[in-house]
């Protein structure tokens, strides 16, 4: 499921995490990938080891924590800290598919379903730097305001397009769901908003307790802990 989220981080939130990466030491991204992603990875990365980098973390980690429709969607069961990344001068990053496992720690490790990029520049601050996402239904360009986020799964081929004018930076992590398969995850999000839409428009309340019964069932039926 691809799934534009809006409004993760406020402007101000924005604001003040884009000071504090225009003020960074970065690296080069290929430090953080294997072989086949440094060939096509041209970028730069806030160094995972920065005190900055898990700073920002928490305060995207935060955000998400306050937004339903991102809990709704993805189901968390474990999360990445998130990483920050910065395209500027042709950086780009070719077709490629994230790695289906990642250490969380020394002693754990995190299955990735969802690929999450949460982008910190308005789309005229730069030009390129689309998050293109290759699916069944075709390839789909994404780029989204500041602190707007986008979800799909991490089985999904995608790249970075160059970013030739500007400099685009963004916030990248991923997650385990409670829910590994993505069409199941899609039928209990699209069940919940149903269910949402059905209780604000003051639904018949038996009916909307069924669903939800019906919601809760399936959860329990199909997640994973």
């Amino acid at each position: 499921m691809l799934l534009h989220i809006p409004d993760v981080l406020a402007p101000a939130e924005v604001a003040q995490i884009r000071a504090a990466l225009d003020a960074a030491d970065w690296t080069d991204g290929r430090e953080t990938v294997g072989a086949q992603g440094a060939k096509v990875k041209r970028n730069q990365q806030l160094p995972d080891a920065s005190p900055l980098r898990q700073q920002l973390a928490q305060r995207v980690l935060a955000a998400l924590a306050k937004n339903p429709l991102y809990h709704a969607a993805t189901l968390p069961l474990r999360t990445l800290p998130p990483r920050f990344n910065r395209y500027e001068g042709g950086g780009q990053y070719g077709f490629h598919v994230d790695g289906a496992v990642m250490a969380l720690s020394a002693e754990a490790q995190l299955r990735s379903d969802i690929s999450c990029t949460l982008f910190l520049n308005e789309p005229d601050d730069y030009d390129g730097g689309e998050l293109i996402v290759s699916d069944t239904y075709g390839e789909h360009a994404v780029k989204l305001p500041a602190g707007d986020l986008i979800v799909y799964p991490s089985s999904s081929l995608h790249r970075v397009t160059a970013v030739t004018r500007g400099a685009r930076m963004a916030s990248f992590f991923w997650v385990q769901s409670l829910i590994r398969d993505d069409s199941r995850r899609r039928l209990l999000f699209e069940l919940d908003s149903s269910i949402q839409s059905l209780t604000a428009s003051g639904a018949d309340a038996a009916a909307v307790l069924q669903l939800t019964g019906v919601y809760h069932n399936l959860l329990r039926q199909w997640s994973e802990t």
